[in-house]
């Protein structure tokens, strides 16, 4: 090859070299001064830092993620909480609170590693009341113990990103579940194994009638026992199973709550309680007067099915009535509140305590289990109740303190 061809061949290739960088550069330059413009654009920075550039898509990203998140260093200082860490009270004063968090957060970063623990979380809440409190069925009652599944991680020099998914919901109803379980067995086996061992006693004792007559009375009275709890059982499944507001009509809620109250007279009587029944403040007779018409003028009316209504009033005022001392009061009250009426079952009795007002609800749940088999109750009734008034499209709450008696609400929307 000649001389001069060589040169043209470097000159070529050297005028190429400099076209494909010169487009290179224009073409990076381009995509970096956009990239500027959109920053500027924005004029938005980090949720964990001013100095690192985030767009607002991710800031909702954050929001939205199923777990909660905190950001914070080395020492606790929180950088970041996202709106579904604020129900958890983990942050106080811009640091974190709870110590067992904080103990993983300094193995993380003594080593790095991210980590995932389950954890129960102990807060202090020295503010909050200790009295008597009301909670509806099916809320739990505020509490410091939290169940948390953590999983802690490095994001940045100093920043660690801490999610938080609450598991306190799903362990208590594990634990319901494990109750219940445990409940309904020993339920139905002290019952038969009672009849069980009567029976052969009975079989022992065949040549004294005096025995017989009084262990047939025992079997008796134990298979009453496992006959009502079974219908418990059955009434439970049925209350929980039925569709709402299943053959729903308008119906009168004095007609209704009279019913009730007449299902409890016996047991009443017995123990003394005087019953008292109002409608909207004005005391009434718990019975129809003879010659007076049944509807009031002042009566309301609400579309729910009569069985559900009824057998929800009916185990609230038989629930007072246990556990009242005798010749105490339960007063049942009618009242209209804007477009809903409250009927509320008021007793005198024990009260219920605190730690157990959440817990009320749930099937075979007995505050006191020596004082409910010495009455006979079940552990089903207010399980029962709940169903039934749900059913009716209502709610139902309670308030208690020890000492001074309970007081059941149902409110159910106006016809």
């Amino acid at each position: 090859m000649e001389i001069w061809q060589v040169v043209v061949l470097v000159v070529a290739v050297a005028v190429a070299a400099a076209i494909g960088a010169a487009v290179a550069y224009g073409r990076g330059r381009e995509a970096g001064e956009s990239e500027s413009r959109h920053r500027s654009a924005e004029g938005d920075h980090s949720l964990f830092g001013e100095d690192l550039p985030v767009l607002p898509t991710e800031r909702r990203f954050v929001e939205v993620m199923p777990y909660a998140l905190i950001v914070a260093d080395s020492a606790g200082a929180v950088a970041y909480a996202s709106k579904g860490a604020d129900p958890l009270n983990l942050v106080r004063n811009g640091r974190l609170v709870a110590e067992d968090i904080g103990e993983v957060l300094a193995l993380v970063v003594a080593d790095g590693q991210v980590r995932e623990r389950e954890l129960k979380v102990t807060l202090s809440r020295p503010d909050r009341r200790q009295d008597g409190r009301g909670v509806r069925a099916g809320e739990a009652v505020p509490t410091d113990m939290l169940y948390l599944r953590v999983r802690i991680g490095a994001i940045a020099d100093d920043l660690f990103a801490i999610f938080l998914h609450d598991m306190s919901e799903q362990r208590r109803f594990e634990a319901m579940r494990r109750d219940f379980i445990t409940n309904v067995s020993h339920e139905l086996k002290t019952p038969s194994g009672a009849i069980s061992l009567l029976a052969e006693t009975i079989t022992d004792a065949a040549d004294d009638p005096d025995a017989v007559r009084y262990f047939a009375g025992r079997i008796t009275k134990e298979s009453q026992r496992l006959a009502e709890l079974v219908h418990k059982l059955i009434e439970l499944q049925r209350a929980q199973d039925a569709p709402a507001m299943s053959d729903a009509k308008p119906m009168s809620v004095v007609a209704m709550t009279r019913e009730s109250i007449a299902a409890n007279e016996v047991q009443a009587d017995a123990k003394q309680i005087g019953i008292v029944l109002s409608l909207n403040g004005r005391v009434i007779p718990v019975e129809v007067p003879e010659g007076e018409p049944e509807t009031l003028d002042d009566d309301v009316l609400v579309r729910v099915g009569r069985e559900p209504f009824t057998t929800a009033v009916k185990n609230l005022v038989e629930n007072a009535i246990h556990y009242s001392p005798a010749h105490t009061t339960v007063s049942v009250g009618i009242g209209v509140v804007g477009d809903r009426v409250r009927i509320r079952v008021v007793d005198q009795g024990i009260g219920i305590p605190k730690e157990s007002l959440g817990r009320i609800f749930e099937r075979f749940y007995r505050v006191d289990p020596a004082r409910s088999r010495e009455t006979g109750g079940s552990g089903l009734g207010l399980a029962i109740t709940k169903h039934c008034v749900q059913e009716c499209g209502g709610t139902i709450s309670v308030w208690s303190r020890e000492g001074e008696g309970s007081t059941f609400t149902i409110e159910l929307p106006v016809a």
